[in-house]
């Protein structure tokens, strides 16, 4: 490998919390080991406040988007809380959040949903960047073995079936051209954590956006979620992951694969397992026969909940850039 770089350039692709968890972990060596880190976000959301203002007012859904930009927001203080607050009661308001309304307000007043990211990350001081994988209105359809067919990323969540097919209308949208440049110039692209169909998938099902992820020289890393999500991914493990990833996108868009490597302990899993989610299981002997890498790293968080910890996520994925990026002040 060549000489190192000072900073490298780190693009997440997904949606949703799980999202938001990766980019407030990595936000935090932007100017250090991390020159840029850019969010390609999903706008397939179709649900809640997102759903609402996309049926009323014909914008694209904002939610993702918000999620991300509270998530890189230099000071998660006053004005982050402010874009989550969500409002409790009132005609018409009751389950929409601060964040949402403003960036729909400010894509009526310019027209332009991105010329409304740019102005709330401004406002937020973003350590970042977050773009949208398409500026269409965007569609997600599936089918179950069953036969039966989901409309709307709302419906595929709750399908509580294996998917057997994932498709976006229209097939041929047009990717966001800053989306496809920032693949292409990536040093590390992360695929998750998130919902496998309705955050991860749909900006792979971009022709433009999976082109750019297969063409790129960058390591293409899945960050394994944790546990199953009821009703999207029940009973599914890392190759089922994997398998869905190929059937969509291709075979071999994937290098490695990031997976926890400390078990939960029995009340925590006895407790999700009441909700319907269940530990997303690793066959390493599986995984290493579909030529992908298994990195393993202590992910979990100290607490009752079974969720990633920041800190553990960055220096696992800082690690996976050590070879070709220093830190700032060591570079000559």
């Amino acid at each position: 490998m060549g000489k190192p770089r000072d900073r490298c350039s780190v693009v997440v692709v997904g949606g949703g919390s799980g999202l938001a968890v990766l980019l407030r972990s990595l936000k935090r060596e932007v100017g250090e080991r991390v020159g840029e880190l850019t969010a390609v976000v999903t706008v397939a959301d179709d649900g809640g406040s997102s759903g609402r203002l996309r049926r009323d007012l014909g914008v694209l859904p904002p939610g993702d988007v918000r999620n991300c930009l509270v998530a890189l927001a230099d000071d998660e203080d006053l004005l982050a809380r402010l874009f989550q607050y969500r409002f409790p009661e009132g005609e018409g308001l009751a389950g929409h959040s601060f964040g949402n309304l403003f960036l729909t307000a400010l894509t009526r007043v310019t027209g332009d949903f991105y010329r409304a990211i740019l102005t709330a990350e401004s406002i937020l001081s973003v350590r970042g960047r977050i773009l949208p994988a398409t500026l269409c209105d965007v569609r997600l359809r599936a089918a179950g073995r069953s036969g039966r067919i989901y409309e709307g990323e709302s419906a595929i969540g709750r399908s509580g079936e294996r998917l057997v097919r994932l498709e976006m209308t229209p097939a041929g949208a047009e990717a966001f051209p800053p989306a496809v440049a920032a693949l292409a110039a990536a040093d590390l692209i992360l695929l998750g954590p998130g919902s496998l169909y309705t955050s991860i998938l749909p900006n792979l099902l971009i022709p433009a956006i999976r082109r750019a992820v297969r063409r790129s020289r960058a390591e293409v890393m899945l960050v394994l979620n944790l546990m199953t999500q009821p009703g999207e991914t029940d009973d599914m493990d890392a190759v089922d992951h994997l398998e869905a990833l190929a059937a969509h996108a291709g075979e071999g868009l994937v290098d490695t694969v990031l997976v926890n490597a400390r078990r939960p302990t029995a009340a925590q899993l006895a407790s999700y397992a009441e909700a319907g989610s269940r530990l997303v299981e690793v066959d390493r002997a599986a995984l290493a026969a579909r030529g992908v890498a298994v990195v393993e790293a202590d992910l979990l968080a100290d607490e009752p909940l079974i969720r990633h910890d920041p800190d553990k996520l960055r220096r696992a994925v800082m690690a996976r850039l050590a070879p070709a990026v220093r830190p700032v002040a060591a570079a000559s």
